[in-house]
């Protein structure tokens, strides 16, 4: 590896990993693409390389969300069980399938939840389930407001549901999970954006973790790629959660949106 490739690769973790901070989704979703398009790596070997960046992502964050008291533990863990699960099954998948195929479901899925995301931002304002109505209530300070957002949880077993698939998406495909939990907590359950951002970090790292030693077991992780990947992801990944202090809600749905849309349409014509 030239020492190009190699700061190229921490330039690259460090933007990805600021995406998947702020968004919550753990670098992965930009990190696999990244890797596929510009170093040309072969797709099983970008999912174990993001599947660690994950990894890295969740430790930097997840710490800091906890201390501004803005996850909510209890749901998280009780997501984190179901997830778990999906990921160990998709991890075993995705060994099975051939990386052209790996791409275009990368693609479609991504695509998917862009779709989701804008319908969601263009016809809800202030879906937020009310304290009572709920379990699992809970409340934070938006520092981008300065106001105090109190909430419950509502429709657990759905999320679960939509967990499970999560955890076998990205054990498949190396993204955490996130793209699948972050909109299904805020769209499903009633959580505010940045609750779910952050309790979708504190939990991908667990879920990734799962499926990690079967792609290690497989030989798809390549240490010259994976290390300088891994590093600027966790130092972009501090960035990333100071940016999702002073972001609005509103904002985060639509670069969450955009930036989905535009690396699968990306992806598919590829």
């Amino acid at each position: 590896m030239t020492a190009g490739s190699f700061f190229l690769l921490i330039g690259g973790g460090i933007v990805t990993g600021t995406f998947g901070a702020m968004l919550g989704l753990g670098g992965g979703v930009f990190l696999t693409p990244f890797l596929v398009l510009v170093f040309h790596l072969p797709m099983h070997q970008a999912i174990a390389t993001s599947i660690l960046a994950v990894i890295a992502t969740s430790s930097a964050g997840a710490a800091m969300n906890v201390e501004r008291q803005i996850v909510n533990l209890r749901l998280g863990m009780t997501l984190e069980v179901a997830t778990v699960i999906g990921a160990i099954f998709g991890g075993l998948t995705a060994n099975v399938l051939s990386g052209e195929v790996l791409t275009r479901v990368f693609s479609l899925l991504l695509l998917c939840v862009s779709f989701m995301m804008i319908w969601r931002t263009r016809h809800f304002r202030g879906i937020s389930t009310p304290m009572g109505a709920g379990v699992f209530p809970a409340s934070f300070k938006d520092e981008a407001t300065g106001e105090v957002v109190s909430y419950s949880v509502a429709r657990v077993p759905w999320v679960m549901g939509v967990s499970l698939i999560a955890g076998n998406i990205s054990g498949l495909l190396g993204v955490g999970g996130g793209i699948f939990k972050v909109p299904a907590m805020n769209m499903i359950s009633g959580i505010p954006l940045k609750a779910a951002t952050a309790t979708s970090n504190f939990m991908i790292g667990v879920t990734a973790a799962a499926s990690a030693f079967i792609y290690f077991a497989h030989g798809h992780l390549n240490p010259l790629v994976a290390s300088p990947a891994a590093l600027g992801v966790l130092m972009g990944s501090f960035v990333g959660v100071r940016i999702n202090r002073r972001i609005k809600g509103v904002s985060l749905s639509w670069i969450f949106a955009v930036v989905l849309c535009l690396i699968s349409l990306k992806m598919f014509w590829r």
